[in-house]
């Protein structure tokens, strides 16, 4: 079943493998940060004192750094990685849920290993096959989520098998200290898993009944208990101090609109997860969050309505309630408590809470075992699995690439100004200058106060030669975010265009000095100095783009320009080798080539 279930997964899951990396965040993470790339002791200690991008998430940076010792930056091999540890957490989740229906349905006739066998396979598989899954798969940005898994549900696991009886052996203390070093390594892969001490408590009460009912909640039992969890609860609220520390929240919404929108993540993701359509990769919260509007109101309904049947229902389906607590529990940190980021929910948000709903159809499935119904509960959940594969295969050819992925966004979401200027920067990539221009002017006029809409509004004015009006964009952007390096870059840009290097240079030095890995910055200093003549000087800032982003033909194509002006033709047509090879396209390179090849071989 372990076998089955992981090869099931991996199969879901398949169309990862020929995907890129994507422009949202993946981009800042990969393909411009040169410290994550192998495990020498540079690159171990900048993993392990980093803040990057507002998370402490070291063991999964030291996997990512593995990858690139295999694969250097080729995505497929990071996207294969992602996909195994996501193959690995469902066969983890199997052997959790087995246990923990073992437990739930100990000393009752109808359940046999049989039956406690198969409501496990189906409750993994719902997990593990989910739409809801390709976020956390198909984004290498998200290996924190897939890493943090397998340690989050193998600490559970070892703790339940530790926990089950009362006698202590020496076997349990292992499994316990055990669990213990397990959730510390979740933490370290992503702080949210700091909701796991909750889950276990919540297990103590329901189905382990080592907490609660006969057993009250103050005996020594209980107090047992409680010392037992205190290890989970400091490391908890360490990685919570961390957390803060590392994120820099954005300024926060009222309790009245924070309520709001927690109430609406618990209806989204109960909803999306019975009817998982229209999934997107980014679900952007609203300009101006207001309480009053009906989305709301009915998602507190609904949340009142799922909270007074829990209550009324809390003895008669224990199980059901415990799981759906958990499920509340554990994405409790991501439903707008702490506002971070552009979304007002996120597919991603429900991976390690989705083993809980998965347990509820687990459950389902053991109870109807031995009755009449039995063959249809099963055909039913071998259909829905079925169609949730074939929902997932197609949901993972979404994140193939930036296009396919912004496309999505704005189909569902038109509104979108994130996506708009996501799309922009793309059209503006492939040379679609008009697109480029309406999708900016569209992201700036849904939000005025967006500055990367006001950067790239800019950038397609100046490839109009509407230089002023382009300087006017570039200095909105930074009055919004005083310290946007990519303001200051395009800043040098046209102020190189209009003539004025020396100033342009000053603009390439502050970029710099807010981000030391902007490559483009790097390479458009490194031009400038070309056109002052001063070669030598410029050589350097190729090498450190090169550094950043070994992918930049730009980089190797101005480099053997500034190597031909010094008559070093044959490092020259190495470089513009070198340029090609990167983008057998360019043109520039091809003539350049052709030209230095011939005064070399004077």
């Amino acid at each position: 079943m372990a076998v089955a279930i992981g090869a099931l997964t991996f199969l879901a899951f398949v169309p990862a493998l020929g995907a890129s990396f994507v422009s949202w965040d993946d981009e800042k993470n990969f393909l411009t940060n040169p410290h994550y790339r192998g495990l020498g002791l540079e690159q171990l200690r900048w993993m392990w004192t980093t803040f990057h991008l507002g998370h402490y998430v070291p063991l999964s940076w030291m996997t990512l750094g593995a990858d690139y010792e295999l694969w250097g930056m080729d995505a497929r091999g990071y996207h294969l990685t992602n996909l195994m540890l996501h193959a690995l957490t469902a066969v983890v989740v199997f052997f959790l849920a087995r246990r923990l229906l073992r437990v739930t349905f100990h000393g009752r006739s109808d359940a046999s290993a049989n039956a406690i066998d198969g409501g496990a396979f189906i409750a993994a598989l719902v997990f593990a096959v989910h739409p809801l899954r390709v976020e956390s798969v198909a984004w290498v940005t998200e290996r924190r989520d897939v890493l943090s898994g397998v340690f989050f549900f193998s600490s559970i696991l070892l703790y339940v098998r530790s926990r089950e009886v009362e006698a202590a052996t020496s076997k349990q203390r292992r499994d316990y200290w055990l669990a213990v070093a397990l959730f510390l390594c979740a933490l370290l892969s992503k702080a949210t898993a700091m909701t796991l001490p909750a889950v276990l408590a919540l297990l103590d009460v329901y189905p382990l009944r080592r907490l609660g009912g006969d057993r009250g909640w103050r005996g020594v039992q209980a107090r047992r208990v409680y010392v037992e969890l205190l290890p989970f609860a400091l490391l908890s609220a360490a990685a919570a101090l961390l957390s803060i520390i590392a994120l820099h929240p954005p300024p926060q919404l009222d309790v009245a609109q924070k309520l709001a929108v927690s109430a609406y993540g618990i209806a989204f993701y109960l909803g999306k997860t019975l009817v998982p359509a229209r999934l997107s990769p980014l679900y952007s919260m609203p300009l101006r969050v207001d309480p009053s509007d009906a989305r709301f109101i009915v998602a507190c309904a609904v949340v009142l309505g799922l909270a007074a049947a829990m209550w009324f229902g809390r003895r008669r389906f224990p199980g059901i309630v415990t799981a759906l607590l958990v499920f509340v529990v554990v994405t409790l940190p991501m439903l707008g408590v702490v506002q971070n980021g552009p979304q007002i929910a996120a597919d991603r948000y429900t991976y390690h809470a989705a083993p809980a709903l998965a347990l509820i159809v687990g459950g389902v499935v053991v109870t109807h075992w031995r009755q009449s119904t039995y063959r249809l509960v099963s055909l039913g959940a071998v259909v829905a699995i079925a169609a949730m594969g074939v929902a997932t295969w197609k949901q993972t050819t979404i994140w193939h690439d930036s296009l396919s992925l912004w496309s999505r966004v704005l189909e569902l979401d038109d509104d979108a100004p994130i996506a708009h200027s996501a799309y922009a920067t793309l059209m503006l990539s492939s040379g679609r200058l008009e697109e480029a221009m309406a999708h900016s002017e569209r992201a700036v006029a849904l939000a005025p106060d967006y500055p990367e809409a006001h950067n790239n509004l800019g950038v397609a004015l100046s490839r109009r030669g509407q230089y002023a009006n382009a300087l006017e964009q570039f200095q909105r952007a930074l009055d919004l975010e005083p310290k946007n390096d990519e303001a200051y870059n395009n800043l040098g840009i046209v102020t190189v265009l209009q003539g004025d290097i020396p100033r342009a240079i000053e603009y390439y030095r502050r970029s710099l000095e807010l981000n030391p890995d902007n490559a483009g910055a790097e390479i458009n200093w490194g031009n400038a100095l070309v056109r002052q003549r001063q070669f030598v000087d410029a050589i350097p800032h190729y090498r450190q783009a090169l550094i950043i982003r070994p992918d930049q033909s730009d980089a190797h194509l101005n480099w053997g320009v500034a190597l031909a002006q010094q008559g070093n033709y044959a490092e020259a047509v190495a470089h513009f080798r070198a340029a090609l090879a990167i983008d057998p396209a360019n043109e520039e390179a091809q003539r350049y080539l052709q030209r230095a090849s011939e005064l070399e071989a004077r």
